[in-house]
């Protein structure tokens, strides 16, 4: 993972695809979203979703653990290269949580985030703020999801 000095705005991360089987759609509703249109093929089709639909949250689940693993994958390849790791704090919040189409069974969505925005942290010293969209895009190029999240990155320490 990269310091906050070495991230510029507009910096586009690809964080990897999530394949949403009706087996996952029907599992993720089961334990955390139990409504019918998450459950059951038929009323997936009579909803207005028009076919077994993934919840939004599992959406938004499978985005957060591509962008965990990428994190991961990326700070493993820094190390591997002997490059110091930075380690990032967590996020003071998200704002514009968006479901714009429905996920339905079969969808295959890629998840990107670009960064929109960066600035010191005035309550935290040697951390900045790093504010990025993250959107989700399914096999037929339509947007399907998208949030604005931010976190803390950890500046490069002064010598």
């Amino acid at each position: 993972m990269r310091f906050f000095e070495q991230i510029e705005i507009g910096q586009r991360r690809e964080l990897g695809a999530y394949s949403f089987t009706a087996e996952s759609i029907k599992a993720f509703a089961a334990r955390f979203d139990p409504q019918r249109f998450h459950l059951d093929e038929e009323e997936g089709k009579n909803s207005l979703f028009g076919g077994l639909a993934a919840s939004g949250w599992h959406v938004g689940s499978a985005c957060m653990s591509l962008v965990v693993a990428d994190g991961q994958r990326l700070a493993r390849e820094a190390a591997s290269r002997g490059e110091e790791v930075a380690v990032w704090g967590p996020s003071p919040g998200f704002r514009d949580l968006r479901w714009i189409r429905p996920v339905l069974a079969g969808d295959i969505i890629s998840f990107a985030s670009v960064v929109i925005d960066k600035r010191s942290s005035a309550s935290r010293p040697g951390w900045g703020i790093l504010t990025a969209r993250t959107t989700g895009t399914n096999q037929r190029g339509e947007e399907v999801y998208s949030i604005t999240a931010s976190a803390f990155v950890p500046m490069r320490k002064s010598a």
